[in-house]
């Protein structure tokens, strides 16, 4: 039996362990913290993660536990729409993070979870990450943008790079606020996204330009930033809880030249972290997951390993380079640039807007081997 030990307990770990034992794999999560909680609010699940979720055996439980946003779209600072969805209500849904890693662990046997565990190979010494490594088959990087796995293993990986902006998130009841369609306003320079949730919750998200580590009174600063914006966002943030609202500078990860060093493997924002416009970090969390307990479940270790990257690093990275892209265009705040941005998305045809969301989302999962050991 093949064994692995996953340094990290949030969506891309559990996934990754989720997806091995059940290809019978001997599993060990170790998560530094003192219980497996998610960080954060809400998180957009799109059909491509809802495939490699099926893939789990756990896709109908997402469902069950999401909201659908609507056909949404973006909307300029009036209010008015610059252009509305793709068209299809059903390519994502909207659920709380809390939810979807309740789902995920109930998918690992909890023998094989370890919480308080630091296990982190970048402050280990030489010795003892040889002996970490000797007695597995697979070591998997699933703890974050500040990963300690890369770091040990990727000594000549580039730091974080902040993009320049901060963002907030949060989420309420939705009782008092009239039903809406989920969208994102733009409007100097600034974006608000609102959305439906499951359990009749809402789940909201801004960004905005600010200096790195600036921190204030939160929901104080969201007010007096977008209090004035279109409905139903003065609404939400006048119900708003301060307690709810998080606040986390945004940063990507410059590109890895390799997702896999020997037996260890990167996933997640270990491999990616990208700028959240695309809502597809924890989409390609679960992908690479997926993907990587796929493919190491085939006869050769080593060349499934060399095959995860040749398969998720090129598309985990294009969709970071993407999601840069959408950060620029939405934070645009020169009023010229904004107007010919607005004027030039009102003209584009929505079957473009279709073919482009299903370059991104239309990508098949690895097959799985006709053999494994």
């Amino acid at each position: 039996m093949r064994t692995a030990a996953i340094i990290g307990g949030g969506i891309a770990g559990l996934a990754t362990a989720a997806g091995l034992t059940r290809r019978g794999w001997r599993v060990q999560v170790f998560e530094q913290a003192a219980t497996f909680e998610a960080v954060g609010a809400g998180i957009s699940i799109w059909g491509n993660a809802l495939r490699a979720l099926d893939a789990l055996g756990l896709g109908d439980e997402v469902r069950a536990a999401g909201a659908r946003p609507g056909i949404g779209g973006f909307r300029d600072g009036r209010g008015d729409w610059i252009m509305r969805g793709s068209g299809d209500p059903d390519e994502v849904l909207v659920l709380h993070r809390a939810d979807l890693l309740k789902i995920l662990l109930a998918a690992v046997p909890a023998e094989c979870l370890h919480v308080g565990a630091r296990l982190d190979p970048a402050v280990l010494d030489r010795t003892e990450v040889d002996r970490l490594l000797g007695e597995v088959d697979l070591l998997v990087g699933a703890d974050g943008a500040r990963s300690g796995v890369r770091e040990a293993f990727w000594p000549e990986a580039k730091p974080l790079r902040y993009v320049g902006n901060t963002a907030w998130r949060l989420t309420l009841p939705a009782a008092g606020i009239p039903a809406f369609d989920g969208c994102e306003t733009w409007r100097d320079g600034r974006v608000f996204g609102v959305f439906p949730m499951g359990e009749d919750q809402i789940y909201c998200y801004a960004s905005a330009r600010a200096a790195e580590g600036g921190r204030t009174d939160e929901l104080t600063e969201l007010r007096w930033l977008f209090g004035a914006w279109p409905d139903p966002i003065p609404r939400i943030l006048a119900a708003a809880d301060p307690a709810a609202v998080l606040r986390h500078d945004v940063y990507t990860l410059p590109p890895l030249d390799t997702f896999v060093r020997g037996k260890v493997a990167l996933v997640g924002d270990a491999a990616h972290a990208m700028a959240p416009y695309l809502g597809q970090g924890g989409c390609q969390a679960i992908e690479d997951a997926v993907s990587l307990a796929i493919l190491a479940s085939g006869p050769d270790l080593e060349v499934a390993l060399r095959e995860y990257d040749r398969v998720r690093r090129p598309r985990a990275q294009r969709i970071a380079e993407r999601s840069l892209g959408v950060a620029r265009m939405a934070h645009l705040s020169s009023p010229p640039l904004a107007a010919l941005r607005n004027s030039a998305l009102r003209l584009m045809p929505s079957s473009l807007m279709r073919r482009s969301m299903t370059r991104m989302l239309d990508s098949p999962l690895p097959a799985e081997p006709a053999t494994s050991s």
